[in-house]
């Protein structure tokens, strides 16, 4: 599931940047104890953001990025049919893996979680890949502008009643807006546990994900074009500091900032965000005029960029692993039952230390798990693709 550049002409500083994301998903999704955590290893309660919230939009936009300069190594005489069958098969790989982790481990069809992390990703690469095969960097933009303005029309001016029957038009509240209704509508019982009225990772809110992954779309163009490495970074910069003013203006004037709806301004200021980020990385790894940077950052960085090589796969196996620890139980001397994940993570409240400290060991020990099998892979030069 390796969305990338060929082996002998990835870029550097994107694969950092991809590790850089799995390791901050798998830190933020594996706490010893949900009930104790930082508050900026949680995502934001409803509006608002923290550190969590720039994981997900992250992948979305690396994706856009190594679509982008994947299909521009092909070339322009490319068989773009026969690439969109490409890009179609990858993606219904990632939503078939990301369909399957949500089956572990009762495989009940009943009452399965249809969205989830994975079936956005390979949702929004599908349909995106007509406008970046077929369209240059305005229409790209365009289809941007257009994505966000049809979403704010449909969850501020469509009326529809939420989950008690009551009818109301832009209530951006849990399982009251429009995207919950149509969840509710389509998808039924498959939606997410913890609400089982509205999804995360909803039908519409997928909408503004496209657009999150077509602002990579756009990087990768730049990327692509004859500016020298240093100019490339400052543009990235620059234009990273106006999407996340913008994203606050349309925090104010239109909707807040909201993973759970992906609001238009959540997808341009987190766009903004990954715009500096990965420009940092850029910089240090790609751009810098001293060698001796480049070097240094490139020795830094390494066990980012080990960990990027097959990010995907990590965040499959690392989601594996924890629905088994739960799966597995342990019979306890008076008879009850015990997960193994509850029976190792005892432990580690016993330490003397704050629970929320405990919560964040275990989180960085799996994390460091998951580390090693990325290196072993990478040691053996398995790099496993969609």
């Amino acid at each position: 599931m390796n969305e990338g550049l060929g082996e002998r002409q990835r870029l550097a500083s994107l694969d950092a940047f991809r590790g850089f994301a799995i390791a901050g998903m798998v830190l933020v999704n594996n706490p010893g104890d949900w009930n104790h955590l930082y508050s900026q290893l949680a995502h934001a309660k409803w509006h608002g953001w923290t550190f969590t919230d720039w994981i997900f939009p992250f992948f979305l936009f690396i994706s856009g990025v190594s679509m982008t300069i994947s299909l521009a190594q092909r070339g322009a005489s490319a068989d773009k049919p026969q690439l969109l069958r490409v890009v179609v098969r990858r993606a219904a790989v990632i939503m078939l893996v990301g369909f399957l982790l949500n089956l572990v481990p009762n495989f009940n069809f009943g009452t399965v979680r249809i969205p989830g992390v994975l079936q956005r990703i390979g949702l929004c690469t599908l349909l995106a890949a007509p406008v970046v095969l077929w369209c240059g960097w305005r229409a790209q933009a365009a289809c941007i502008a257009v994505l966000l303005a049809v979403y704010s029309v449909l969850m501020l001016a469509v009326p529809v009643p939420d989950a008690n029957g009551v009818v109301a038009a832009g209530v951006l509240e849990p399982g009251r807006d429009f995207g919950a209704w149509v969840d509710r509508a389509v998808l039924g019982g498959h939606l997410w546990v913890q609400s089982r009225t509205w999804d995360p990772e909803g039908l519409v809110s997928t909408l503004p994900a496209i657009g999150t992954l077509l602002f990579g779309v756009l990087t990768g163009q730049l990327l692509a074009t004859r500016l020298s490495a240093v100019e490339k970074t400052v543009w990235m910069l620059l234009a990273g500091l106006a999407l996340l003013w913008a994203g606050a203006v349309l925090d104010v004037v239109l909707m807040p900032i909201n993973k759970s709806l992906w609001t238009p301004s959540y997808c341009v200021f987190m766009a903004g965000w990954a715009l500096l980020v990965f420009g940092a990385f850029h910089w240090l790894m790609d751009a810098a005029p001293q060698a001796a940077v480049r070097e240094g950052a490139a020795r830094l960085f390494q066990p980012l960029v080990i960990y990027g090589m097959n990010a995907l796969f990590i965040f499959a196996l690392s989601g594996f692993v924890v629905k088994m620890l739960y799966f597995f139980k342990l019979t306890q001397p008076d008879g009850s039952r015990l997960s193994l994940r509850v029976w190792l993570y005892q432990p580690f409240q016993a330490l003397p230390m704050a629970p929320v400290q405990a919560s964040l060991l275990w989180a960085i020990l799996f994390n460091a798990l998951m580390f090693t099998v990325a290196w072993f892979m990478w040691r053996r030069r398995w790099f496993i693709k969609a």
